[in-house]
């Protein structure tokens, strides 16, 4: 899941640092592709409220993306979205398996903003709210070097209020392009983001029926563990 749906599970929580480690994992990725922490391993070396809520957090993103990827509705609707978008990629390097993947995780986040389950900036209040001293010692305590680095990513990604955009399906499209571009060099010409603009905008129309079956069913089960 993305960072929106993500948010949505812990959106009434009054803890920064906890609304902050559930997208943690996200924004590490983001501002940094060779990064691999893994927290959850030496859960030992965390002892104070903030490293604790940051890593709880950082818990609750892991389980809610292993429940969501083996879950019947991902599989059913990454397939029905790979089938109608692999016509469309004919000639291009991107894979129709991980733009199906990426393209359902937006639509995710889309609706969830336009049908007012969550509003966005709560997510980036919280995050501005999060101790920087307690993040820093998060990051020590996990062997990430160049934190400076993150930083500078993270103010940006707030400043940006970027994952407002998604309301609107031509956002969401330009988004999946430059997510490809961190992949492939020139994955999408022109003609193929029109025609994968029209076919998912098609498809994120249809997912309205159902969406909200998925954080049903991943709420039961993260609530009650």
């Amino acid at each position: 899941m993305n960072f929106l749906s993500h948010f949505y599970f812990d959106r009434h929580s009054e803890d920064p640092h906890l609304v902050l480690g559930t997208v943690l994992p996200d924004l590490v990725k983001n501002a940094r592709k060779d990064w691999n922490m893994h927290p959850e391993k030496k859960t030992e070396l965390f002892t104070s409220d903030i490293e604790n809520s940051i890593l709880n957090g950082w818990k609750r993103h892991l389980a809610v993306d292993r429940h969501f990827h083996n879950s019947g509705f991902f599989f059913e609707h990454t397939r029905a979205i790979r089938e109608r978008i692999a016509p469309a990629l004919h000639n291009s390097v991107v894979r129709p398996s991980f733009l199906a993947h990426i393209s359902l995780e937006l639509m995710l986040d889309s609706t969830l903003l336009t049908e007012n389950h969550i509003v966005a900036e709560d997510l980036y209040i919280h995050l501005r709210q999060a101790d920087r001293v307690g993040m820093n010692r998060f990051f020590e305590l996990n062997n990430m070097d160049d934190t400076d680095h993150f930083f500078k990513f993270f103010d940006k990604f707030i400043q940006a209020n970027y994952l407002n955009s998604y309301r609107e399906s031509h956002n969401m499209m330009y988004a999946l392009n430059r997510i490809c571009m961190r992949i492939w060099k020139d994955p999408l010409n022109e003609s193929q983001m029109q025609n994968l603009s029209l076919i998912l905008s098609e498809y994120h129309e249809k997912l309205q029926d159902n969406y909200m079956e998925i954080f049903d069913e991943i709420s039961l089960i993260i609530d009650n563990s």
